[in-house]
């Protein structure tokens, strides 16, 4: 294996991460508006400006800048092919995440999904 690869599949995994909890923190705050838009533009204003006050949207942000700077790093270091077929590591992580944190049902046809992701994510980095 190439010198420094182990630290860009460490960046990967901290991009999927990172992704990750940007994903929780967006959910979660949407959640804590409860809100149902309809067509009305000024009733959607309205939650984009309530959306915007809550601060879990911008920790949101601010995971979103570092996964780009960590991911624009490893693209300069790696064939994108390879990067973005490791990427796919998020599905995991927000699986198991949407689970655990949010409480959400993950069903078995989504887990045996998630299973033949990790076995392409193998087979693509042993190739």
């Amino acid at each position: 294996m190439k010198e420094g690869m182990f630290f860009i599949l460490f960046l990967i995994a901290m991009t999927s991460v990172c992704d990750t909890v940007n994903q929780i923190f967006l959910k979660s705050a949407i959640n804590s508006l409860h809100v149902s838009l309809s067509g009305n533009i000024f009733k959607i204003l309205k939650f984009i400006f309530r959306l915007i006050l809550v601060p879990r949207v911008w920790v949101s942000f601010v995971f979103s800048i570092l996964s780009l700077s960590m991911w624009l790093f490893v693209l300069s270091k790696i064939d994108l092919n390879l990067a973005f077929s490791l990427d796919s590591m998020h599905y995991i992580f927000i699986a198991f995440a949407s689970q655990h944190i949010l409480k959400e049902k993950v069903c078995f046809k989504r887990w045996s999904g998630i299973l033949f992701i990790i076995l392409g994510i193998v087979l693509v980095s042993i190739s």
